[in-house]
């Protein structure tokens, strides 16, 4: 019995002494997959295939594995082996998976398409990925996206509008489920108080979408897409609170009631605590109460069709001020306070036609209501603005993708300034039709090629026709590779009293030029995304440069007539460009990096009187800037972030001979979070904000002279410097710890 275990021993290991290899090939079913990462355990080798697929392992010991082949836009393949032989083959053919690169978008072309087919590239945040800072708006979430700039424009009461790639807030138009509820009046406070816990994801197109979405499409688009109801939590929620004082509740409830399925969520945020680290009397933050409910329904119908129906309403009462402002003192002229009222209803919806065709309609409606004193200056506004648009959506053949439709705009805005006042003094609202008509073609040449074409023609009662065309191509010679190239026009309808209100005091008449154009964007941009698999990461690199011309640029004249503004286009224009990049690292350990930089000139030439030209570099948009978020992944469910911006020097707004310098230093604010998650869906969070405790040097100037009593005093004033609150590049917030909790419940 010894003798034949014996004898059994040594031919066991006389076996595994013995070596082979393992080859083959990889494809999709048809063509080779190259770089593909193959990974053969227990022994943990690995090596990548070639540009034909082809990958080997030699030298392997007789025995069994586990090889693991993964690449990116591929589901991974194991497959088990026993090697018994001196060479062995094993072929693999890998599914596609679209997980990551065809996260569903729909800006860039107005309906649902896989964002790696989608010829206009589309930026997506998610609330995974705002979550790695948890911000109490989502006015300051959109920061995370490199080129995309979160602009503080008053240091009082805070206010501000959002940037992209430089250009100022009126350029960026604001969409809500693809419908431009965030306008105008407005913009200053719309992205404020949209409960996180119905967000699904935030789509950003830079560039000019005129062709597609009108006016105010001239710099770029942000959409926020809410969560299709069935697909949301039964319950979430979401609270943190600051060192600061500052409290955030955000939380959801799926309702089911027949056919009918239903989100409502709700967003409270408030903070009281008068704080003033420098010392200036002025509170360092403007104190908010808000609170936001959100409603959204969606309808099963016959064959699938799509009917859904959506209302958000929002309160807030912000100021900020003088530290012992109450508003016993609002309007009043001895203790200086910005205090605004702002009362806002939105209706959004969509309704598939029962017809065999694709054809849908979707419509908006919203109220805004501000009840605001700048000091001792009142402005008192109302804007509604009603949104109507049809299209057809049409598959021609196996190639042909066809979108026509047709929309109209109407806005009604009515304030207390001369703007909407006649000579003898009665009111006269300003009403503001905008019709428009617009066309698409999407035509996949073939599997790697595709173009897209679109024409939108506007009619405006000041400007007349406007047509705005443009074309994108998009180039995919493999999984890993994708160029897109694209051009278009754009154009903005200024409503110019919305826009304008602060100069508009005094007793003056507002005339608008006869041959008045509206403002128009000429923009170029070339985009290549690579997903390479490395040995050691996936790593994924998205770059862009960009290029926009500015013509016909809306100012007003107050110095021709001093009775008179009169408005009229600039003799110049201005231009936006730069190049922008981000970067993406999944390392085969559970650490993941993002990281993007930014460089852009954004400047205006103006033709000067003598002859020549003077250029101005943009306000408030910087050079160089860039973002960065790290995650590691730590045992039993913890987690660690870190995110944050840097910028750099940015052209701020002084006064003649001010002692605050015209560019702001460089500076970086970053965070850190850390998370545990339980069981259940429970998580709990907390972590630090602005660690590197920033806060600018300057802000407001002769802060102990708000109402400028003073002004002219030779002796305490020589400069003659006036109260300002518009030299501002950064909240005045330092380091602050924050802790928090979040639960979903499926």
């Amino acid at each position: 019995m010894k003798i034949h275990v014996l004898i059994l021993l040594f031919f066991s290991s006389f076996g595994f002494c013995q070596t082979g290899s393992i080859s083959g090939k990889i494809t999709d079913g048809r063509d080779p997959i190259p770089a593909v990462n193959v990974i053969i355990t227990p022994l943990g080798t690995s090596t990548v295939a070639d540009a034909d697929g082809n990958y080997s392992f030699k030298e392997l010991p007789y025995g069994n594995y586990e090889i693991i082949f993964s690449s990116v836009g591929y589901k991974n393949n194991r497959r088990k082996i026993t090697l018994n032989s001196a060479s062995q083959v094993l072929d693999i053919s890998l599914l596609e998976d679209n997980k990551d690169l065809d996260e569903v978008v729909i800006t860039g072309t107005m309906k649902e398409v896989s964002r790696s087919e989608s010829p206009i590239p589309v930026e997506i945040i998610t609330p995974k990925l705002f979550k790695k800072n948890p911000t109490a708006s989502l006015f300051e979430a959109v920061g995370m996206i490199n080129g995309v700039q979160p602009q503080l424009n008053c240091a009082v009461c805070n206010t501000g509008d959002i940037h992209i790639n430089g250009m100022e807030g009126p350029y960026t138009m604001i969409l809500i489920d693809g419908m431009p509820i965030v306008s105008s009046l407005s913009t200053v406070y719309g992205l404020s108080g949209i409960p996180n816990s119905i967000v699904e994801r935030i789509e950003v197109v830079k560039g000019p979408a005129s062709s597609l979405y009108g006016s105010e499409a001239m710099g770029g688009i942000i959409n926020v897409i809410t969560k299709t109801p069935y697909k949301a939590p039964m319950i979430s929620a979401d609270y943190f609170f600051t060192s600061w004082g500052e409290q955030s509740l955000d939380a959801a409830v799926k309702i089911k009631a027949g056919t009918a399925t239903s989100l409502l969520g709700v967003n409270y945020f408030n903070y009281n605590v008068r704080a003033d680290k420098n010392n200036d009397n002025f509170t360092d933050v403007t104190q908010q109460n808000r609170i936001s409910i959100f409603n959204k329904w969606n309808f099963d119908r016959k064959e699938n069709r799509l009917f859904s129906i959506a209302g958000r309403y929002v309160y807030e009462d912000r100021w900020g001020g003088e530290m012992n402002w109450t508003k016993q003192w609002r309007g009043s002229d001895s203790i200086y306070g910005e205090s605004i009222y702002t009362r806002r209803a939105e209706l959004i919806g969509l309704y598939q036609l029962p017809t065999t065709e694709r054809i849908f309609t979707q419509f908006s409606y919203n109220w805004h209501d501000q009840n605001s004193y700048y000091g001792d200056t009142p402005y008192m506004a109302t804007q509604q603005v009603g949104f109507i648009q049809t299209y057809w959506d049409k598959q021609f053949g196996e190639n042909h993708t066809f979108l026509l439709g047709a929309a109209m705009r109407y806005t009604k805005y009515d304030d207390n300034t001369p703007a909407t006042a006649r000579l003898d003094g009665s009111n006269s609202p300003q009403n503001t039709p905008l019709p428009g008509l617009f066309i698409q073609d999407e035509w996949a040449l073939n599997s790697k090629h595709k173009l897209l074409g679109g024409y939108r023609f506007d009619y405006d009662k000041n400007h007349g026709g406007v047509h705005s065309p443009r074309v994108a191509y998009k180039f995919s010679p493999n999984v890993h590779n994708t160029f897109r190239a694209s051009f278009g026009t754009g154009f903005r309808v200024v409503n110019l009293f919305t826009e304008d209100h602060a100069a508009l005091t005094g007793a003056r008449e507002v005339v608008i030029a006869e041959a008045l154009n509206p403002e128009r964007t000429y923009n170029g941009n070339l985009n290549y995304v690579l997903k390479v698999p490395l040995s050691f990461a996936v790593l994924g690199l998205d770059a862009t440069g960009f290029y926009s011309y500015f013509t016909n640029k809306i100012v007003g004249d107050f110095d021709t007539d001093p009775t008179k503004i009169i408005y009229d286009n600039l003799n110049g224009h201005a231009i936006s460009q730069g190049v922008s990049v981000n970067t993406d690292l999944q390392f085969n350990f559970p650490l993941k990096v993002m990281a993007g930089i930014s460089y852009m000139d954004v400047f205006q030439k103006e033709a000067l009187d003598g002859g020549g030209t003077s250029k101005v570099q943009q306000l408030h948009a910087p050079k160089w800037s860039g973002n960065f978020i790290a995650t590691y992944t730590l045992p039993n469910n913890y987690s660690v972030d870190v995110t944050g911006n840097w910028y750099g020097p940015m052209r701020l707004p002084i006064l003649p001979n001010d002692y605050r310098p015209e560019y702001s230093p460089w500076f970086t604010i970053a965070n850190v979070q850390f998370t545990k998650k339980f069981d259940y869906g429970l998580e709990l969070y907390g972590g630090v904000k602005n660690v590197f405790d920033f806060v600018p040097k300057y802000s407001l100037i002769r802060p102990f002279d708000p109402f400028n009593k003073d002004v002219d005093n030779p002796i305490t004033n020589p400069n003659g410097y006036t109260f300002d609150t518009t030299y501002n590049y950064g909240s005045l917030q330092g380091r602050r710890m924050f802790l928090g909790a979040r639960y979903s419940f499926f």
